[in-house]
């Protein structure tokens, strides 16, 4: 019998790991020139998605709100995290503690980041730390809406639950949880597979995963348009 349930065990793990969840075939890659423009970043350890603004306020809604008040900046860089862990900027050693509380208590709330970008991403991020995918403007749509899904609303529209001292950045109140189970990648992975990119939700721990995902999607645009 135990070794029914260890074969049983072992059998579910290697699902998991296996799981791939598809992008929705309804959004296909952009036809040639058609193509909106987003950029995946990574810093090492956490990826925010780079959007272009003015596509972004052109949808209306709670995102494109609040887009419209930040800051000058062409490009608006959207992350998703703990609600204090995120937020605090401290050196990391000195929150540790902290740190340790968001991984392991379920539950925690959080937020969306919103940071206008001034630059292009492309020119500012070399290509290690960077994947650009071109897509749809329906598949675009897609993405931004499961951003604005992530917003806890208050009477239609978007709550500021914090700001950095001399930070362009805000953070938006969200009605997801955060913990060792979703963390920041897997809010990433998410958001990409709306717009049609396949991830692999059991490996999203980790940026590399969430770049790797983005890396097979631009791979396959590019075959399927023959370049």
């Amino acid at each position: 019998m135990r070794g029914v349930a260890f074969a049983a065990l072992i059998g579910l793990i290697a699902a998991l790991l296996t799981w791939v969840r598809s992008g929705d075939p309804v959004f296909p890659p952009a036809a040639p020139g058609q193509g909106v423009a987003i950029h995946i970043l990574d810093n090492g350890f956490h990826t925010d998605i780079a959007l272009p603004r003015a596509r972004l306020e052109a949808r209306g809604g709670p995102l494109a709100e609040a887009v419209r008040e930040l800051p000058p900046g062409d490009w608006v860089l959207a992350g998703w995290g703990d609600a204090r862990f995120y937020v605090d900027q401290r050196p990391i050693h000195h929150r540790l503690p902290d740190g340790a509380r968001a991984f392991l208590r379920p539950g925690n709330p959080s937020v969306v980041m919103l940071d206008p970008y001034g630059r292009d991403p492309a020119v500012a991020w070399g290509d290690a730390r960077r994947q650009s995918l071109a897509l749809s403007p329906r598949a675009f749509d897609a993405i931004a809406a499961r951003i604005e899904a992530s917003l806890a609303l208050e009477n239609g529209r978007a709550r500021i639950a914090a700001r950095r001292p001399g930070d362009d950045a805000v953070f938006l109140a969200s009605h997801e949880r955060f913990s060792v189970l979703r963390l920041c990648n897997h809010w990433s992975a998410e958001v990409l597979n709306a717009g049609g990119v396949a991830v692999r939700p059991a490996h999203a721990f980790f940026s590399a995963e969430v770049m790797g995902a983005a890396r097979r999607a631009a791979e396959l645009d590019r075959t399927a348009s023959g370049d």
